[in-house]
């Protein structure tokens, strides 16, 4: 975007300097006096104006996804999918539609490092003819929790102790290994992989994770989950290369991303859907609705769908990629949440995060603002920064001697679909009896194991961060671990007590 003319309308093209009022400036750095150097004067408005609005520049950052990176492009359709979704932007191979992608880590603060050990985000949100859709996803196709209450319990346990305000290694350790919260194992053990550093945000795919529900034009549904699969290959960092890096330069993929694109190296992804029947779903060895648990690909095969291709860096950093405001209520005709909890939860609380973060009129900030389909609701209106003319004389409710229009008769509803009875009851989607929640932590072990050590990388990565924790946290991880594999454990084990042995007494020798 060379030039930017949803940001300029109010921009001096003469570059004349002028207050937030349009005065212009005689001098920028004299200050009002009594005398040469006497009190500076209230009545100095060019300061107040500078200093007032210094103290207010900045908008808090997400909690979590703070840090992050993006850039501007477009997808591509390069495969008929209008049997599974009659969303306007699969209609027809070749069309593209502009979109914008945001990367981030989860956990660590706004200036933390890229290289940290941490899922990391892949929003994207298209700006399609039928209203803006956002796809807000991660590099993991699965995550630490199924039960959405537990989620700011979680967050908080991987920032700081309240009252050391550090990283704490018996906080993360004491969640996950709560016997209830160690579903959680099958993404702990792809953090601790070398999956858990990727190299760049080149270097890395998306996963919605999420099941999700979508429809054709005739009312066929499906369950999907949609992959984004980088075309630049995968590649990860090992734990001494992620620690060098963040010494070198704490925003290499920040730095990667930019300069790729700038010097016309565009990274791309081929986007893939899987699909799952009603009746599949119902004979499932676990709920389609588990955000824990990975779709099997040989009986769910990926069916490719079109490419995402970033070609285009931001112009202002701050305008539109802080500013961008992603949720996954932001949806499209024919592509709807399924009834995972995690996701439901999400609905309200993304764009909840944004009115806070932002403010109630988020959506009119142009990186948000849904210019490929226009808005038109007069009963949202007012609240502070609403800049497009808040639908002017427009009744602000439906008045009866006015006319709308809408469109649901000419879309297949829900009726025939799914179907919930029962009573409101309060269910903790705790770690099952058994052993169903540690079996694809064992298969990916298994994976592993067919490339050269990286189950000694996983070994070694959890033995170092949990070295860090009380005995009684230790002897919890290793247990957990040791549901999945006994090598592992001991592996993890032997490491971690070598680790503390040497801490407690820095003269010994391992």
């Amino acid at each position: 975007m060379s030039e930017d003319k949803t940001n300029s309308a109010d921009v001096r093209n003469d570059r004349v300097v002028t207050t937030t009022n349009g005065m212009p400036i005689n001098e920028p750095f004299a200050t009002q006096r009594v005398g040469k150097h006497g009190p500076l004067l209230l009545q100095d408005y060019t300061l107040i104006d500078n200093l007032a609005h210094f103290n207010r520049e900045r908008i808090p950052e997400r909690n979590p996804h703070a840090h992050g990176s993006g850039a501007f492009g477009y997808f591509e359709v390069t495969d008929d999918i209008s049997d599974i979704c009659g969303s306007a932007m699969f209609n027809k191979i070749g069309k593209r539609t502009r979109c914008l992608t945001r990367f981030s880590t989860v956990g660590g603060e706004k200036g933390s490092a890229d290289s940290a050990r941490d899922p990391r985000g892949f929003a994207t949100k298209f700006y399609t003819e039928e209203g803006n859709l956002d796809w807000v996803y991660n590099n993991t196709p699965v995550f630490f929790i199924r039960d959405p209450s537990k989620f700011p319990h979680f967050i908080h346990t991987q920032k700081r102790n309240p009252q050391t305000n550090l990283k704490d290694a018996n906080m993360f350790w004491d969640f996950l290994t709560t016997p209830e919260n160690q579903v959680a194992i099958h993404q702990v053990m792809i953090l601790f992989s070398d999956r858990g550093i990727p190299a760049t945000y080149r270097n890395m795919n998306g996963y919605s994770g999420h099941t999700y529900k979508w429809s054709n034009k005739k009312g066929d549904w499906h369950y999907v989950q949609v992959h984004i699969i980088t075309d630049q290959g995968i590649k990860n960092l090992t734990a001494e290369e992620a620690t060098e890096v963040a010494g070198s330069n704490p925003d290499h993929a920040q730095q990667d991303l930019f300069d790729n694109i700038k010097k016309g190296n565009a990274p791309s992804w081929t986007v893939y859907i899987q699909t799952m029947t009603e009746d599949q779903a119902k004979r499932l060895p676990f709920s389609v609705f588990d955000l824990t648990k990975v779709w099997p690909h040989k009986d769910f095969p990926l069916r490719r769908v079109g490419k995402l291709v970033l070609n285009e860096n931001p112009e202002n950093y701050f305008a539109q990629i802080e500013q961008a405001a992603f949720a996954p209520s932001n949806t499209v005709p024919y592509q709807e949440a399924s009834a995972d909890p995690v996701l439901q939860a999400r609905l309200f609380s993304y764009a909840d995060a944004h009115r806070y973060r932002i403010g109630p009129n988020y959506h009119q900030v142009p990186v948000n603002c849904p210019y490929a389909s226009k808005t038109f609701n007069p009963a949202i209106r007012d609240g502070p920064m609403n800049v497009n003319g808040n639908f002017g004389n427009e009744s602000n409710y439906l008045a009866t001697d006015k006319t709308y229009q809408y469109i649901q008769k000419e879309r297949p509803i829900q009726e025939h679909q799914e179907t919930w009875t029962g009573p409101a009851v309060p269910f903790h989607w705790a770690t099952s009896a058994g052993d169903v929640d540690f079996v694809q932590a064992r298969n990916l072990f298994h994976v592993l194991g067919r490339t050269r050590n990286q189950q000694q990388h996983l070994a070694h990565n959890v033995a170092g961060h949990v070295s860090n924790a009380n005995p009684e946290i230790r002897k919890r991880v290793y247990a957990m671990f040791g549901r999945v594999d006994l090598r592992l454990s001991e592996s993890i084990r032997k490491e971690a007590e070598s680790l503390v042995v040497l801490k407690d007494n820095p003269t010994s020798k391992l």
